[in-house]
């Protein structure tokens, strides 16, 4: 959420920032309600203090035996009661819905964020590793003969519907090697908490993170009101929701391997064959709560951190800054990491890695107390997948295939698939 002193102090900087993100002028709108509801304030308290002075002057009335004006007075200070009461309510609605607005506003962007309309404008700035070369036509992940008796999409959705798969025998074994691999890693290499957390949260908690209220559509709610968790960016984020915390308790960075569930409203027809865009999946998530000097360094360190999984696993990829229209709504700059899938021949999205600022600590009143003293400050947010357990095992199957349709393991996973090296073309595990 936005600081409206910041936008008081400047709001052509505000209306810049927003017209980047495409949205015109919104700071009159803002400021136009913001007076009023100062107004309103000013005026209940102008009004609490007649209430207050007729209120003296009653005893003295009575007592001096003057019953008209007793009388006068009595009835003003009801008067000033009533109006009071009326100017604090319209004051607490005019706050409800500048509050409303604000959290329905994205984050600023950064100055070094290139502007553009959608993720062709997306700019590469760092590459690794050489996509491999077969010399026979690559296939996608569901299409190999290895993952025929290991991906089953027709029971799945018998089950639950589309978008949904059924993994079993090797493939399913692999799908959580990855996801162990990545928190070893994520814990012993990079200094991460390994933390484990709810997949049903409250309203507060979505709307912490910017899910709510825009997004309500994109995530699943129960029939008693909580949410499924789209990502575990909201449990980690919220462990300091309603804190102020010593500066010294910086920073905290934290990982999690959770299922996590999206309606994918909006995606209808796009990435339905395989197990790309599923309604459930499984993250390895990276959060990060800094002191605002060094969040922008800290996103750099997530960046690398997530690099490093798919470096392990020997997968080619490449890493983009998000633009202006593809940058999410919380986010001051994104780093998507893009893995080489050869079934599609190009790259896919298997991480990104964003910078939130303090949009998402002011939404969540998340502070730290300054080591040299002063008010509490907020504090910024970071998250990023470390990495999406899912679509890297796509990548792990279509990158390690072989002419057969067996599929060679990456050497960092041999020891936790029981020292076995490939699946074979009949979905077995063989060394």
């Amino acid at each position: 959420m936005h600081d409206i002193r910041a936008i008081r102090e400047n709001p052509t900087a505000f209306d810049a920032a927003m017209a980047r993100r495409g949205i015109d002028g919104p700071s009159s709108a803002i400021l136009e309600l913001d007076q009023s509801r100062r107004a309103c304030i000013q005026a209940a308290e102008e009004a609490q203090a007649d209430q207050n002075k007729a209120s003296k002057s009653v005893g003295a009335a009575k007592a001096s035996g003057d019953e008209a004006e007793f009388e006068r007075l009595r009835a003003l200070v009801s008067e000033k009661k009533a109006q009071v009461a009326q100017l604090q309510d319209d004051a607490k609605a005019k706050d409800a819905e500048l509050n409303d607005l604000l959290m329905g506003l994205p984050n600023m962007p950064f100055d070094d964020v290139p502007d553009g309309a959608d993720e062709n404008d997306n700019v590469e700035f760092h590459r690794w590793g050489t996509p491999p070369t077969f010399d026979f036509e690559p296939k996608e992940h569901y299409d190999l003969a290895a993952t025929q008796d290991g991906l089953d999409f027709e029971t799945a959705a018998k089950l639950s519907g589309s978008r949904f798969v059924v993994m079993s025998g090797a493939v399913a074994r692999l799908h959580r090697a990855l996801a162990q691999f990545m928190l070893d890693t994520h814990v012993n290499e990079h200094g991460l908490t390994e933390t484990n957390t709810p997949v049903l949260v409250r309203d507060e908690a979505m709307r912490g993170t910017g899910q709510l209220p825009k997004f309500a559509e994109d995530s699943y709610q129960t029939t008693n009101g909580w949410w499924l968790i789209p990502t575990s960016e909201v449990t980690l984020t919220n462990i300091v929701s309603g804190v102020t915390m010593e500066e010294s308790y910086l920073p905290r960075r934290y990982t999690a391997h959770s299922l996590c569930f999206r309606s994918e409203a909006g995606s209808a027809g796009r990435d339905t064959a395989g197990m790309l865009r599923q309604h459930q999946f499984e993250k390895v998530e990276m959060v990060s709560v800094t002191h605002p000097d060094h969040s922008r360094a800290e996103l750099d360190r997530m960046t690398e951190c997530a690099q490093a999984v798919l470096e392990k696993l020997n997968l080619p990829y490449r890493t983009v800054v998000l633009c202006t229209g593809d940058i999410g709504f919380g986010a001051r700059r994104t780093h998507d990491i893009e893995v080489w899938l050869p079934g599609q021949d190009t790259y896919r999205e298997i991480s990104s890695c964003s910078v939130c600022g303090d949009f998402q600590a002011r939404r969540m009143n998340a502070r730290f107390k300054p080591a040299a003293g002063g008010k509490p400050e907020f504090v910024h947010t970071l998250n990023g997948s470390g990495v999406a357990v899912g679509r890297c095992l796509i990548a792990v199957l279509e990158n390690g295939q072989q002419a057969d349709g067996s599929v060679i393991i990456p050497d960092v996973l041999v020891p936790y698939m029981g020292g076995k090296t490939k699946i074979n073309h009949a979905g077995v595990l063989v060394s």
